[in-house]
């Protein structure tokens, strides 16, 4: 007795014709058409994802026939497109659209290389590229480098290997070597850096007004009435360091300020050295009346020094900081900042990666910077701002 390769009825069963020479059942509960004894049997423990050859086998027919009727080809008459599409249905046949996007040279995925997951930064721009990369169809692919350069190095050949149409990167805080993102320049890859970029390497970038929004925060340490400021940077060689102390000094000469080497500390963002800075500062025969840094974290381990010491913020130091974050406003007292809008970067940084993509030929890397917003709180405030 023959019963349903689907529901195992067997009442419900009749002959309907021959295909190639083989037996065609119709089960009338189900309305699905099946062979006798097909290779490969409808089960109820599917051991694969069914693919066309398994919608063929089912129907004895070729995976090219399926594959034209599943893309509507007008080879295909409308019945047996009809049929096929029954069966495909039957079979939760899901088509693979990793193997379609390789078939024509993408895959419509993003890779995305970034320093510190942990950081709300780093967070808020990834936020901004999801968005923009969801709406376009994209899929995307995050690496962490850890902020170390063999770690980044390796990350871009994952995701190369991972054949990612395009690739968004903010480099490690020890990356001064540049030859894996060379290799895949010269290839045509398109890739677009945010944050820490690579001034030397002709990509588009996006980034933050590094200069400008520093000047604004130390403008606004000395119009409060510091003479004396302090500033915490980052590593020596990184590009957005510099830029920041660079607007630093800026200020400080802009209103005749000397610029002192003690008052200046090259950190690695990590705690202790923001309290190594501060302990030093501290033990100079003349301390600093201010306090900027070119990292907000650094300045709210700085706050928590301070008040443990019972010095008093912003009557005996004032302290304003680069980057924001929900903690800044929150700490007490709160954390004067230069907003720089991550979520905002990630979502340009996407956009521009997406057009070079699909305008490769014509693509004209360019430089996009976004304006951030100085927000002043507690810990800076003496007088009344202007």
């Amino acid at each position: 007795m023959i019963s349903c390769v689907k529901c195992g009825e067997v009442d419900s069963i009749i002959k309907s014709g021959f295909v190639r020479g083989k037996q065609r059942m119709y089960c009338k509960n189900c309305d699905l058409y099946f062979l006798i004894n097909p290779p490969n049997r409808i089960t109820n423990k599917k051991q694969h994802q069914t693919t066309i050859i398994d919608v063929a086998k089912v129907l004895g027919v070729s995976p090219s026939t399926v594959s034209r009727a599943l893309n509507n080809s007008s080879e295909i008459n409308e019945n047996t497109r009809a049929e096929i599409m029954k069966v495909a249905n039957e079979l939760d046949y899901r088509p693979n659209f990793l193997a379609q996007s390789l078939n024509r040279g993408e895959t419509h995925m993003l890779g995305v290389v970034i320093p510190d997951i942990q950081r709300p930064f780093f967070a808020g721009v990834l936020a901004g590229i999801q968005r923009i990369a969801s709406e376009a169809g994209y899929r995307v692919m995050i690496c962490q480098s850890n902020e170390s350069h063999n770690t980044e190095v390796l990350n871009v050949q994952a995701l190369m290997a991972s054949r990612v149409d395009g690739l968004l990167i903010s480099h490690s805080k020890e990356t001064n070597s540049f030859e894996h993102l060379k290799l895949h320049l010269r290839k045509g890859v398109p890739i677009v850096h945010f944050d820490r970029v690579c001034e030397e390497l002709e990509t588009a970038k996006v980034i933050q007004e590094d200069f400008d929004g520093s000047f604004a925060l130390v403008e606004h340490l000395i119009k409060q009435g510091c003479r004396r400021i302090a500033a915490c940077a980052g590593p020596e060689d990184l590009l957005i360091s510099q830029k920041r102390l660079n607007g630093y000094k800026s200020a400080l000469q802009k209103y005749g300020l000397s610029i002192e080497n003690d008052l200046i500390f090259h950190s690695t963002f990590k705690k202790e050295d923001s309290l190594n800075a501060l302990n030093n500062w501290l033990e100079l025969s003349e301390p600093p009346d201010g306090i900027f840094t070119i990292h907000y974290a650094n300045a709210i381990e700085m706050i928590m020094s301070l008040k443990q010491k019972g010095i008093k913020i912003p009557d005996e130091i004032a302290l304003a900081a680069f980057g924001d974050d929900i903690i800044a406003s929150m700490i007490e007292p709160s954390l004067t900042v230069y907003n720089q809008f991550p979520f905002t970067i990630g979502q340009e940084a996407a956009t521009i990666l997406i057009d070079n993509i699909i305008n490769k030929e014509t693509f004209v890397p360019f430089t996009k910077v976004i304006k951030g917003e100085l927000i002043i709180r507690q810990s800076s405030r003496k007088h009344a701002t202007n």
